[in-house]
């Protein structure tokens, strides 16, 4: 599976971006998706998961009620709507698939990343 992030930029505090994580091969729609930030000289943070069949989310508490995960099996996309964002979720988003809720190291695939910029 490869994975292609899109839809990253830059916004004011209060605003929203939606990211997109489109995937190769034909396993997408039974795999794992999930969505990591990683901010400037810290460590790689879960922010949200989604199972394959799109019936259960995972949120990180820092996430809940602002962003909202959610996925296409037929255009093999997973989104995260993202809103009323803050300076402190400035960060480089991955998407990753093929793990478990907010167990990084059980995915297997991860996305090349795109930044996120929230200005006050």
């Amino acid at each position: 599976v490869q994975l292609q992030a899109s839809g990253g930029g830059s916004v004011q505090a209060g605003g929203s971006l939606r990211l997109s994580c489109t995937a190769s091969g034909r396993t997408f729609s039974r795999i794992n998706m999930g969505w990591f930030r990683q901010a400037p000289e810290k460590e790689r943070k879960f922010v949200t998961a989604i199972t394959w069949t799109g019936g259960s989310t995972y949120y990180a508490d820092s996430v809940k009620g602002r962003f909202t995960i959610s996925r296409d099996n037929s255009k093999n996309t997973v989104y995260l709507q993202m809103s009323s964002l803050k300076p402190e979720d400035t960060a480089v988003y991955y998407c990753a698939a093929g793990g478990q809720r907010d167990l990084i190291r059980s995915y297997n695939y991860w996305g090349q990343g795109t930044q996120v910029t929230v200005s006050s």
